[in-house]
């Protein structure tokens, strides 16, 4: 019966009439399975078959490992020009310590887990000491016409002694989102550019080329479509800050 349905599991359908939602099913990428096919790793000598088990069970849950923990902790400061290539070095260093792992030192997950971590922490640090010691900003980032979209060189500060005026900026940018942007490619650029805004605190203005990859990365979009979208971003700014001067606020219509 209807009142014993809990709050969240229930949905309208577009005629008003109840449907209950499908339980949310959690996706795990470094099951039991990957546990035991370590340990199967581990009991052969025979290379041959250590490559079949770890490529087709061991494999793809090492990736996404190294793919949440590049992601969660922000590890973007890199010498490799793609996400992929970092994951894929990262990997590299956990194929190498497979050999070591041993079953009583618990979770195969935790200790892989602290290996992708400790290595990441170590090679982050420092290309950061390295990007920030021996190259200028602009020389940091691979894409110049990126770099000066984002950041100040075309007039946009995220940084802005304004932050009200970032805000409304943000929030009208987000309500004509795909009016300004129809194409969806671009609106996804577009999305991926006002995330960086929104959490613009935490971004360090030194990071431009791990900017560059986020864009890259979570769009898969050509530069063209990168810089078309931001000099679209740029002029709206432009107005919307003379506008924000002038009267304090962003109208709908800029």
């Amino acid at each position: 019966m209807i009142e014993n349905l809990q709050e969240t599991d229930i949905l309208l359908t577009q005629k008003g009439t109840l449907r209950k939602r499908k339980p949310k099913q959690s996706i795990q990428y470094f099951t039991q399975e990957t546990e035991d096919a370590i340990i199967e790793y581990l009991l052969t000598d025979n290379k041959s078959e250590r490559n079949k088990i770890f490529n087709e069970k061991i494999n793809y849950a090492f990736h996404k490992l190294a793919e949440n923990i590049i992601h969660t902790f922000k590890f973007y400061y890199t010498e490799v020009n793609t996400i992929n290539e970092l994951k894929h070095e990262v990997v590299c260093v956990l194929l190498e310590k497979l050999s070591k792992y041993k079953q009583g030192k618990g979770k195969a997950y935790s200790y892989f887990g602290t290996i992708a971590k400790r290595y990441l922490i170590v090679y982050n640090t420092n290309n950061y000491k390295k990007m920030k010691g021996k190259a200028t900003l602009l020389e940091v980032d691979e894409d110049k016409n990126i770099t000066e979209g984002l950041i100040r060189e075309h007039n946009i500060n995220i940084y802005s002694e304004e932050p009200q005026l970032i805000n409304y900026y943000i929030r009208y940018i987000d309500d004509n989102l795909f009016k300004l942007f129809p194409k969806n490619k671009e609106a996804k650029v577009a999305d991926a550019i006002m995330e960086l805004f929104r959490k613009r605190e935490n971004i360090d203005i030194l990071s431009k080329k791990a900017i560059y990859i986020y864009i890259r990365e979570i769009t898969d979009s050509p530069t063209p479509v990168i810089t078309k979208v931001i000099k679209t971003l740029k002029d709206i700014y432009i107005k919307a800050n003379n506008q924000y001067q002038d009267h304090g606020y962003i109208s709908e219509n800029i």
